[in-house]
């Protein structure tokens, strides 16, 4: 698209603009059917015109499909479960960057909380059922049976706007996504077992894994979608200055 298209574009509909952001939802359960690689292809050059500090676009994107996703799981799965079955392990598998706070405040803790028990309430896990909240919990790596998984690393040398820039970069794939008729799932759970991923998709030693997301057509049928979160009223977190 040249300059002067981008500037002189008009959305002549912008409701299905509004509906591909407002449809957008954590999928946590996906169908087999195979995405065309042409497909993923198309939705990744569409967010790449997502913006970033002096047009670094500092974001790198491994997708995996068939053996490759298949081989991925099997690993973090084996890991996810060693854990389990060896608390001690747990050292071993500490994510590279902060992606949530050391210490939780409200309002941040309780709507952390209501989206827990939000989800296992629906599910029927009930607390302290550690076997349906570790099953549950390892379905991130399974991908949530999406057919494509993603995987977003930075190189370490940037600073830490290369993150916002990623996110801003996943976000276009996320509403590109939607307007395929296709569903995501963004993932920090992936990010302890950045080790494992790195090595698996051949990363350079520079690279740092930024997290992953699961993509495919969505279970219309699974009870687990039925799960969309609240959110907060604009009033809530802004102020007009004028």
């Amino acid at each position: 698209m040249s300059t002067a298209s981008q500037v002189s574009t008009r959305i002549e509909d912008p409701a299905s603009v509004d509906a591909a952001i407002e449809s957008r939802f954590s999928t946590r359960a996906f169908l087999p059917t195979p995405v065309p690689r042409a497909t993923i292809e198309d939705i990744l050059r569409v967010a790449s015109r997502a913006p970033s500090g002096t047009n670094t676009q500092p974001w790198k994107v491994h997708v995996l499909t068939g053996a490759s996703r298949d081989g991925l799981v099997a690993k973090v799965c084996a890991a996810h479960d060693a854990v389990r079955d060896n608390p001690a392990l747990a050292a071993e598998y500490q994510e590279e960057y902060d992606y949530y706070p050391s210490q939780w405040v409200s309002p941040y803790i309780d709507r952390r909380r209501e989206n827990g028990w939000g989800l296992y309430g629906l599910l029927g896990i009930t607390k302290g059922d550690k076997e349906k909240m570790h099953a549950q919990h390892q379905r991130n790596f399974r991908f949530f049976d999406a057919p494509v998984g993603l995987m977003f690393t930075v190189d370490r040398v940037m600073g830490r706007g290369a993150l916002l820039d990623c996110g801003a970069f996943m976000q276009n794939i996320m509403v590109a996504a939607r307007a395929r008729g296709l569903h995501t799932c963004p993932q920090a759970a992936w990010n302890n077992y950045w080790k494992l991923v790195m090595q698996h998709i051949g990363a350079g030693e520079g690279e740092m894994l930024v997290c992953g997301m699961a993509l495919g057509f969505a279970d219309e049928s699974a009870l687990v979608n039925r799960f969309h979160t609240p959110r907060e009223p604009v009033a809530n977190f802004t102020r007009f200055h004028d």
